[in-house]
């Protein structure tokens, strides 16, 4: 079995340097290493460089447009491996990752990816917890992660998280990434949308917490910022969009009716609904009613692309 491992990267040189390091350091070593810089980052483009020219199976490869997602495709059309293993350029994976990937793809035919925790520090502080439902979606839409504390033994799940994932090659390339995702950067809910169209093509994914990354979470490059007080509308209405085109392609009709209500009416912390604003709006959260405004266009933008474009449609079956 030949493992390829990607890293999409940008604007993050030591980041990159410590990923690239415990890569390859792996115990099963890694058949290829590709590095995806973007044509603009000169700093990354140094780092994979010298990183290359002292490891024979780390290349580099460039890109010109944005996104992870375009980043991601294009390590995929270059990688050559049977599996094909993703990590964030600002995680380092524990020495036995691929030792442990491999273990569970060679163990279980029917696997078209696995995943696995990935414990998330922020500066020298470990976020920490204990979750036992992970990587779920809830009948009525509800998208449960907590794939950073996730506990117990390994199970099936309906999505991975980027950070900490692989997938066959395989599947990988007959489901391909979602390029009608909106986003300048990090695009997210892409693992999601991947997750739901493999199951729906009659694949399974995997999750075990012994499959471990160090996650120093860095600032991202681009609109889409974790931190509240650099809150950007338009990376709002971006993730609401993903989130709602994802989950009413793949939830039937009545479990979509109620996800659209449920967000409508009630949403979360970090995407509101009516009822949910006045009680954020009472605590005084930064930027509440621009991420309401916003999460409301989102979901109008994400229900027009639903009904306005073609399906994502498995092209295998299993």
């Amino acid at each position: 079995m030949k493992i390829s491992v990607i890293v999409p990267t940008f604007r993050r040189p030591r980041d990159l340097e410590r990923c690239l390091a415990s890569l390859t350091t792996q115990l099963r070593p890694a058949d290829e290493i590709l590095a995806v810089t973007r044509d603009i980052d000169l700093e990354s483009q140094h780092v994979a460089d010298g990183v290359a020219a002292a490891c024979r199976v780390v290349r580099r490869i460039t890109v010109s447009r944005p996104g992870v997602i375009e980043a991601m495709s294009r390590g995929l059309d270059a990688a050559t491996g049977d599996v094909i293993a993703l990590i964030d350029d600002d995680a380092a994976a524990d020495p036995t990752w691929l030792q442990r990937i491999e273990g569970h793809f060679a163990a279980d035919p029917s696997l078209a990816g696995v995943g696995g925790r990935d414990y998330v520090y922020h500066g020298d502080r470990l976020v920490d917890g204990a979750s036992p439902d992970v990587g779920r979606v809830q009948w009525w839409g509800r998208v449960i992660g907590n794939h950073r504390t996730g506990v117990g033994p390994p199970r099936t799940v309906d999505v991975l998280k980027g950070v900490n994932c692989a997938y066959r090659a395989s599947a990988l390339r007959a489901i391909g990434f979602d390029t009608r995702l909106r986003g300048a950067g990090a695009q997210v809910y892409w693992e999601l949308s991947l997750g739901l169209t493999m199951q729906r093509a009659g694949y399974r994914l995997l999750y075990d917490p012994a499959i471990r990354v160090n996650h120093y979470e860095a600032i991202r490059h681009g609109d889409d910022q974790r931190v509240a007080l650099n809150f950007h509308d338009d990376a709002q209405r971006d993730a609401v969009h993903n989130e709602t085109l994802v989950l009413l392609e793949h939830l039937p009709s009545l479990q979509r009716a109620a996800f659209l209500l449920w967000t409508a009416v009630f949403g979360t912390a970090i995407a509101p609904g009516v009822l949910h604003l006045p009680r954020l709006l009472m605590q005084r959260r930064p930027a509440i009613w621009r991420r309401f405004v916003a999460t409301m266009r989102g979901r109008a933008a994400g229900i027009a692309s639903y009904v306005r474009r073609p399906a994502r449609r498995p092209t295998v079956s299993r």
